[in-house]
C-alpha cells in the first residue's frame, strides 16, 4: 500500500490496514474507532470538516446533559447547604473528626452528594483523551480550513512571534484562548459563589486555581490541533448555554431547600461504602474518647 494514512480508506481494504493508525488504546480507542471515526466520517458527508466538529461536540453535549443536570442540581444543593456546613466548620474547627463526621450526617439526612457535582467531568475524561488522539490521526483534517484555522489538524496561529517562548511557542493561536475564557467563565459559574476560604481547604487557595487553570489551558492548547481547541471550546460554550437553561428553567433554589428540609425529616437510611465509613468515624471517635479518659 501507498497513500494516506486515512482511517477510513485503509478500513475500506479489509486487511486490518486500519490498525497501523494510532487512534489510542482501551476505552479511547474504542471510542475512536466505534464513534467518533464514524460519526465524522458520516458528518462530513454532509457539511463542511469545521461544521462537522461543531455538530459532533453538540451530539456528545447532548448525551451527557443528564449528567450535567446532574452535576447543576447537586451544585445548588451544596449552595443551599453552605450556611449549615459553614456553622459545622465554625463549632467543631478543633476536632476534624467531629467536623467530617458531622458534615457526612448532614449530607446523609439532606440527601445532597457533594461528588455529584464530578460526574460530567469524569464522564468527559476518557471523550476527551479520545478526542485528543483523534484530530492529529484524522488525515481528513490536513490542510481543511475553517474560520481563520488554515489547518484543522494543526495549531490556528494568527501572529507568530519571530521566536520561541519556553511551553508557549512561537505564535499566537486564537482558539485557545477562546477556550480558556470559555473555561474561566464555566469556572466561575460553578465555583465562583460557594468557594471555599483557604482557612477551610488546607491553605489552598481556590481563587487561585480558577484563574490558574484557564491559564494552563491557554499553554495547552497553543500547539495543538485546532481541531481539538474548537470542539473544546464549542464544548465549554455549550455547557454554559445549559446550565444557564437548567437554572432558568428546571431548578428552583427555593424547591430543592423544600426538598432539603423533607429529606432531613425522613429516618436515615445509610448503607454501602457511607455506612462503612460513618461507622468507621464513629469508632474512632469513640477510641479517641477513650484515650482521653486514660490520660
Amino acid at each position: 500500500y501507498y497513500g494516506p494514512t486515512d482511517y477510513e480508506t485503509l478500513k475500506e481494504y479489509n486487511l486490518n490496514l486500519e490498525n497501523s493508525v494510532q487512534i489510542g488504546w482501551g476505552i479511547f480507542g474504542w471510542l475512536n474507532r466505534f464513534i467518533f471515526f464514524p460519526l465524522f466520517s458520516f458528518l462530513t458527508n454532509y457539511f463542511s470538516y469545521g461544521l462537522s466538529i461543531i455538530l459532533m461536540t453538540i451530539i456528545v453535549k447532548v448525551a451527557i446533559a443528564p449528567l450535567t443536570y446532574k452535576s447543576y442540581e447537586s451544585q445548588v444543593k451544596m449552595r443551599v447547604l453552605k450556611p449549615e456546613l459553614e456553622v459545622i466548620n465554625e463549632k467543631y474547627k478543633d476536632d476534624p473528626m467531629k467536623k467530617q463526621q458531622e458534615t457526612m450526617n448532614l449530607y446523609t439526612r439532606s440527601g445532597a452528594n457533594p461528588m455529584a457535582g464530578c460526574l460530567p467531568a469524569l464522564a468527559q475524561m476518557p471523550i476527551f483523551f479520545a478526542l485528543f488522539v483523534f484530530f492529529p490521526a484524522a488525515f481528513s483534517l490536513r490542510q481543511k480550513s475553517f474560520l481563520w484555522a488554515d489547518d484543522l489538524s494543526s495549531y490556528d496561529s494568527i501572529l507568530d512571534f519571530g521566536f520561541y517562548i519556553p511551553l508557549y511557542g512561537d505564535h499566537i493561536s486564537l482558539f485557545p484562548i477562546l477556550v480558556s475564557v470559555a473555561i474561566f467563565f464555566y469556572t466561575k459559574m460553578t465555583t465562583g459563589g460557594q468557594m471555599m476560604p483557604a482557612s477551610q481547604t488546607g491553605g489552598v487557595n481556590m481563587k487561585l486555581i480558577m484563574y490558574l487553570m484557564p491559564l494552563m489551558m491557554l499553554f495547552f492548547f497553543n500547539n495543538y490541533a485546532s481541531g481539538l481547541s474548537l470542539y473544546y471550546f464549542v464544548s465549554n460554550l455549550l455547557t454554559i448555554m445549559l446550565m444557564l437553561l437548567i437554572k432558568r428553567f428546571y431548578i428552583d433554589d427555593k424547591k430543592i431547600l423544600r426538598e432539603i428540609e423533607q429529606n432531613k425529616q425522613k429516618p436515615i437510611k445509610v448503607g454501602g461504602f457511607r455506612a462503612r465509613l460513618q461507622k468507621a468515624m464513629e469508632e474512632a471517635e469513640k477510641q479517641k474518647r477513650n484515650n482521653e479518659r486514660k490520660s
